[in-house]
C-alpha cells in the first residue's frame, strides 16, 4: 500500500518511518525545503530516540522516500494521512490554517477514490468539515472517505508507543475505509493492541478527553504534593499507595514543575474553547490549567525560599526540555522558571542533554554550560528542573565543592532527602 504523509513534524515523521517500517511504501511530504532535504540524508529535524536509525534503514530498503510536491504524493497514494501542525490561538482556540490549506491540496490533487486520514489533534467538527470542504472542491469528480485516526506518542519513547500502543482508534463511516485501515495497522494485530472502531466526532473527542485527563492527574497529584509540605506528609508514599489501586493506576502522579509540551497545554486549552462553543463549561478542565500555572509560580518561590534571596546570585539550572529524551522546549517548565528567577536578578547557568540548541531560542542572557558539573561550578544553588537519566547518578560529593553554597533544589524528586541531608546539602524537593 502507497501512503502520503502531509507534514513531517513529530507525528507525522514519526507515523511515516514507522509505517515504513510495517512494509508500507512511504512518501513524506512538507512545505520546509531544509527540513526534506535534512531527512533525505537520513538525519532527524528533531531529537527521539531509534528514529534517525529507523529513517535510513527504510530509506536504504526503498521504503521511504521525502518530497515538498504533495500533488505527486496524492497521486501517487491510495490513502492521504494529514499530520499538520494545529498551535493554539490567543483564545485557546486551535489554529486550523495548516488543516485547511493541506485538506483543500489534496482535494485539488485527488484523480481518483482516496482515503483521507487526519492525523492531526483536532477539534470535534473537523472531520465533517473537512469532508464538505473536499466535495465542493472535488464536485463529484472523485469519491473519498475521511477518516479520524488520532495519535498517542509519547515524545521520548514515540517510537516503542507507535510499535506497541495501548488502543489503536479509528473513526470512519464506511467499511472501506475502516478495512483499510485495519490492513495499514494489521502489524498490532499480532501483538493483541486493542482497536476502538467509532464515529468520526468521537475518535476526535477521545484524544482530547485522554491528554485532559492525564493532565489533570499531573495537576491533582502536584496540588496532594503542596498539602504534604504543610501537613508533614511524603508526597512518594502517598501516591505510591494511590498508584496501587487499580481504578487509579501510578501512571501521571508523580508531582513536579507543572506540564508542558506540544499536547497537555494545548489540548486543554482547546477542550475548554470547545466546551464554551457548545455551552458545556468544562470545569475541571479549567482547575488543571489554573493549577499547572500555579505550580510553576510555586516553584520560583520554592527556589527564593531556600536561597532566601536570589537578586545577584548565580542558579545552575540541569534540565531544560519538557521532559527527558527530547529536544522540545514548547511549553516548559524550565522556561517560566528561569525567566521568573532572571527577573529577580538572579544570573542563570544551564545545561540540558538534547535541548540547548532550542532552549538559546527561546531563553536569553543564559550561560549554556556543557556538562552538570559546569553548571554547578561557582553557582549559589542547582535546580534540577528535567530528569535525565545522566541527572540521577552525579557525583554529589563533586557537585557540593563546586557550589559556592550546598543548596540543591530537586524538582523532580530524584534524590532522597535525608541522603542529601547527611551530605551537607540544603536540599527540598516537592512535597516531602
Amino acid at each position: 500500500m502507497k501512503i502520503c504523509m502531509i507534514g513531517s513534524g513529530y507525528v507525522g515523521l514519526v507515523t511515516g518511518v514507522c509505517l515504513a517500517e510495517f512494509g508500507m511504501e512511504i512518501i513524506c511530504v512538507d512545505t520546509d525545503k531544509t527540513k526534506i532535504e535534512m531527512m533525505r540524508k537520513g538525519a532527524s529535524p528533531f531529537y527521539e530516540p531509534g528514529l534517525a536509525d529507523l529513517i535510513e534503514k527504510n530509506m536504504k530498503e526503498g521504503r521511504l522516500t521525502f518530497s515538498t510536491d504533495t500533488r505527486k504524493g496524492v497521486v501517487a497514494s491510495s490513502v492521504i494521512f494529514i499530520a499538520v501542525g494545529t498551535p493554539a490561538n490567543k483564545d485557546g482556540s486551535p489554529d486550523l490554517s495548516q488543516i485547511e490549506a493541506a485538506v483543500r491540496e489534496v482535494a485539488g490533487s485527488m484523480n481518483e477514490y482516496k482515503i483521507i486520514v487526519l492525523k492531526s489533534t483536532v477539534p470535534v467538527g473537523t472531520g465533517k468539515w473537512a469532508k464538505g470542504v473536499i466535495e465542493e472542491e472535488v464536485k463529484g469528480a472523485c469519491t473519498f472517505d475521511l477518516v479520524s485516526n488520532p495519535e498517542f506518542l509519547r515524545e521520548g519513547a514515540a517510537v516503542e508507543d507507535f510499535f506497541r500502543p495501548d488502543r489503536v482508534v479509528i473513526g470512519a463511516e464506511s467499511e472501506r475505509a475502516i478495512e483499510a485501515m485495519k490492513e495499514i495497522y494489521s502489524a498490532l494485530y499480532l501483538i493483541e493492541a486493542p482497536f476502538v472502531i467509532t464515529s468520526i466526532e468521537t475518535a476526535e473527542l477521545i484524544k482530547y478527553a485522554s491528554n485532559a485527563f492525564l493532565a489533570t492527574k499531573v495537576s491533582f497529584i502536584n496540588e496532594i504534593a503542596n498539602l504534604c509540605e504543610h501537613v508533614g506528609a511524603d508526597v512518594h508514599d502517598v501516591s505510591r499507595a494511590m498508584g496501587l489501586d487499580g481504578r487509579i493506576g501510578r501512571k501521571f502522579l508523580h508531582p513536579g514543575p507543572g506540564f508542558g509540551g506540544s499536547c497537555f497545554p494545548k489540548d486543554t486549552h482547546a477542550l475548554v474553547h470547545i466546551g464554551r462553543k457548545y455551552d458545556c463549561d468544562m470545569e475541571i478542565v479549567q482547575s488543571t490549567i489554573r493549577v499547572n500555572e500555579r505550580q510553576k509560580e510555586r516553584m520560583i518561590k520554592k527556589i527564593e525560599g531556600m536561597m532566601r534571596d536570589v537578586r545577584g546570585k548565580t542558579i545552575g539550572v540541569l534540565g531544560l526540555a519538557f521532559k527527558p529524551n527530547t529536544d522540545d522546549m514548547r511549553e516548559a517548565s524550565s522556561i517560566s522558571i528561569i525567566q521568573g528567577l532572571q527577573k529577580k536578578g538572579a544570573r542563570i547557568k544551564a545545561y540540558d542533554p538534547e535541548a540547548m540548541e532550542e532552549a538559546k531560542k527561546i531563553l536569553q542572557d543564559v550561560i549554556y554550560c556543557t556538562g552538570p558539573y559546569e553548571a554547578a561550578e561557582g553557582s549559589h544553588a542547582l535546580v534540577l528542573v528535567t530528569e535525565w537519566n545522566q541527572f540521577r547518578l552525579l557525583d554529589l560529593k563533586r557537585i557540593k565543592g563546586l557550589l559556592q553554597e550546598p543548596v540543591f533544589i530537586d524538582l523532580r524528586n530524584v534524590y532522597e532527602p535525608l541522603h542529601m541531608r547527611e551530605l551537607g546539602f540544603r536540599y527540598c524537593g516537592v512535597g516531602r
